[in-house]
């Protein structure tokens, strides 16, 4: 009856515990005009170039939401889902954040089992990953040249390629109903060979590496990273993540497969894909990788809302601190968030994404991201449309969520036309020109 008690007050006082986190981070809300910066100015010029977008098919619909000083200042949507006008975009749509997972999926654990010293940035990937240990070419890499881009890894793997032949399915590998050797759901009706995943760490233990070290962006080793950490925490990926960063950031769509988790918001859809599922995809991950290794992955496969990153991007921005706890030390997110080899033009964090060496001296036309954003602003982009950002200099984050892979990839007016850049450059405006 006594140990039946303390389990008792012990599992209160964890509801009580993460309740209280929760409460903490509901996002407070404000206008743009209470936190200093020119209202008019940004309605008019997003309305604007929002507008202009749709109209000229970069997107079907997307939303924005910008926090200054830890106020979300400005969210609101436009569009439809798709092209046909039929479901307009709510604020708490359910997106498909394609790379941005690399940063709000396996890298904040990579970063805490930095913190915790189960990892070391320079030390070979090697000395953690056996597979790599017997492999010539990669046995020497660095974690810290990994997660730069730095390390000479091929760029990306077609394993679609494996299981598909002439736009057929290969049957040895993908089957219409589950089975005891098909337990992996890749879609609706779509199962995979439990056996895959083998197949596809062994395809990237002996990929190619280049004996020039220089930038060359990879999401190959992010496709890892979740077996990693599951053996160096004994935690299941998804439930590491969401016991140490989720919950405790109060993200509550944040998370893998979501039409497997009955959430009321609409999930907006991807691509018509013409090659694998042979269908709208909407509710699984576009990735064909992510989807191969059942939805859950470190390169894409996350899905939320826009509030949700905002929460997420706070959290970075604030250098690991939420309130007044620590998750990860404010020098490992800062030693995350500083470009690693500026001698040899690479931009890149640890993980993150940085603005263009040479940014600030850029029109606005070349420049990634906003000129204005400071030298210690990260982020990373998504190729569904997603694109995030933290500048702990200027204490702004700006997200966009979009689908423009709507109907098909081949949409790129989203990039041509500098579109989120040139989003994000407005709100820096606003806040210099209110201050004149």
């Amino acid at each position: 009856m006594i140990l039946w008690n303390k389990f008792l007050l012990i599992s209160i006082c964890t509801v009580f515990f993460l309740d209280s986190i929760s409460a903490q981070n509901e996002l407070v809300h404000a206008s743009p005009s209470k936190l200093g910066m020119d209202e008019t100015y940004i309605f008019q010029k997003v309305d604007s170039i929002m507008a202009f977008s749709i109209q000229n098919q970069a997107f079907p619909g997307a939303q924005v939401l910008v926090a200054k000083n830890d106020t979300v200042v400005f969210h609101k949507t436009y569009g439809y889902h798709t092209y046909d006008s039929v479901q307009v975009v709510a604020p708490n749509d359910i997106y498909d954040l394609a790379s941005v997972t690399k940063i709000t999926g396996p890298l904040p654990a990579i970063m805490k089992l930095v913190d915790e010293g189960k990892l070391d940035l320079d030390k070979p990937f090697s000395n953690y990953w056996k597979p790599w240990s017997n492999r010539k070419n990669k046995k020497d890499l660095s974690i810290r040249q990994i997660l730069s881009h730095q390390a000479g890894l091929i760029p990306y793997i077609v394993f679609l390629q494996k299981v598909v032949k002439k736009g057929k399915l290969k049957k040895r590998f993908l089957r219409p109903q589950s089975s005891k050797k098909f337990q992996i759901q890749v879609y609706e009706g779509l199962y995979l060979n439990n056996r895959f995943e083998q197949k596809m760490d062994r395809i990237i233990n002996r990929s190619k590496v280049s004996d020039e070290k220089k930038y060359r962006y990879s999401g190959l080793s992010f496709l890892i990273y979740p077996q990693l950490i599951e053996q160096l925490t004994h935690t299941d990926y998804e439930t590491y993540l969401k016991q140490n960063f989720y919950d405790p950031l109060g993200c509550k769509t944040l998370g893998f497969n979501p039409s497997n988790r009955s959430f009321p918001n609409k999930i907006v859809p991807t691509e018509n894909d013409t090659l694998f599922r042979k269908t709208l995809v909407k509710g699984w991950v576009h990735d064909e990788n992510a989807s191969l290794k059942g939805g859950v992955s470190g390169n894409a496969g996350l899905f939320g809302t826009a509030e949700d990153l905002a929460k997420i991007m706070l959290f970075y921005k604030n250098y690991g601190a939420i309130g007044n706890r620590q998750l990860i030390s404010k020098e490992v997110v800062k030693e995350f968030t500083t470009i690693q080899y500026p001698e040899n033009n690479n931009r890149r964090g640890l993980g993150f994404d940085k603005p263009l060496i040479g940014n600030d001296t850029l029109v606005l036309k070349e420049a990634y991201p906003s000129p204005m954003a400071s030298k210690s602003s990260f982020g990373h982009s998504g190729f569904t449309g997603t694109f995030v950002w933290a500048d702990p200099e200027n204490d702004m984050v700006f997200i966009f969520l979009s689908n423009r892979v709507y109907p098909s990839r081949s949409h790129r007016e989203l990039y041509n036309l500098n579109i989120r850049t040139a989003l994000q450059h407005i709100f820096y405006q606003a806040q210099s020109s209110s201050s004149k």
